[in-house]
């Protein structure tokens, strides 16, 4: 059992989403970062897709009411477990009250905490992710607060792997870089409205930079830049958006949805995020610069079946590290 015991900015349960229910206006949510999600899944050996926790810094502070397997993923955010550093996407024992704290953001924006062997937590529409508007999903369908306790669905490891230590990191880590094709280039697919475009906007659209503005969260990424321009200037009929999905507000800058988008919208949608570049677009931080660039469906599919089979690899290859390691402890 894990106990909060220092509230974070917005920390959520998150896990791969709850879809088909969009038609009645709930959005699939999910973790913002499904490669991190499932890199830090993989380490403890769950599911690639069991539910963690999405922290943001600062972050939530947790003791550990009983001995545990913790893998982080994701952003960096200085984690130390009672004092000393703790790497992420590595597994890590922890023993009973120890103490999980964050202390300072080296890079990315978003942090996710397994456990081994998941949360106990009440599923909503088949998913445990949290929905806030809901008020469903998660931990009673909000963010963590202190003094919140999270069970563990079983018994997370024995006593006899710690030998008597607060900590013990296990001997290996994931090379998660191959799994972000890219960094600050995000590829982009035409969309409905791409064609309303002026031609100088169409060029400021893949050679300007733009900039994450404060105004971005997990609803979607506001954008300063060049204004681009439509013609003809009109307002477009309301129709299904989803996440990736970049409008031009009315204002001429764009905003890109994210997990908790709605899941109708009048903005002309210019384009989408490829989902191969979600991941990556998802740990940009406010006053950081991308760039776009227009790709096509195939090189888009080609993309995201390259990173989905180099996430196979990981999890077969952390899956067996770990059953190697288990084979070695005492019984």
């Amino acid at each position: 059992m894990i106990q909060v015991i220092q509230q974070g900015l917005m920390d959520t349960i998150q896990d791969a989403g709850r879809y088909g229910y969009q038609h009645l206006g709930i959005n699939p949510g999910g973790a913002m970062d499904r490669i991190a999600l499932a890199v830090a899944n993989s380490l403890v050996g769950n599911d690639i897709y069991e539910a963690a926790i999405e922290l943001h810094f600062p972050a939530s502070a947790f003791l550990f009411e009983t001995d545990a397997m913790i893998a982080l993923s994701g952003a960096d955010f200085g984690a130390v477990i009672n004092g000393r550093p703790l790497d992420i996407n590595r597994p890590v024992l922890v023993g009973r009250q120890t103490v999980l704290r964050f202390g300072k953001p080296v890079s990315g924006a978003r942090c996710y905490l397994a456990v081994r062997g998941g949360l106990a937590l009440q599923p909503w529409l088949g998913s445990y992710s949290t929905h806030l508007k809901a008020v469903a999903g998660g931990l009673e369908g909000r963010s963590l607060k202190k003094n919140d306790r999270l069970h563990f669905k079983a018994e997370n490891i024995p006593l006899s792997w710690l030998r008597g230590k607060e900590a013990v990191a296990l001997p290996w880590t994931a090379d998660v870089n191959h799994l972000y094709p890219t960094k600050n280039l995000i590829h982009t697919l035409p969309g409905s409205q791409w064609d309303l475009l002026q031609e100088e906007a169409r060029r400021q659209f893949t050679t300007a930079a733009f900039t994450l503005t404060e105004q971005s969260d997990r609803m979607g990424f506001r954008l300063n830049g060049p204004p681009l321009d439509i013609q003809p200037r009109e307002e477009q009929l309301s129709a299904g958006i989803t996440r990736g999905t970049i409008q031009l507000l009315p204002d001429g800058q764009l905003i890109i949805l994210m997990a908790d988008h709605q899941t109708t919208g009048g903005y002309a949608r210019l384009a989408h995020v490829i989902t191969a570049d979600m991941p990556a677009l998802a740990q940009h931080m406010p006053h950081q610069e991308l760039h776009f660039s227009m790709t096509d469906g195939k090189i888009a599919q080609a993309m995201l079946w390259k990173q989905e089979q180099d996430l196979l690899l990981l999890q077969n290859a952390c899956k067996l590290r770990l059953e190697e390691w288990q084979q070695q402890q005492p019984a």
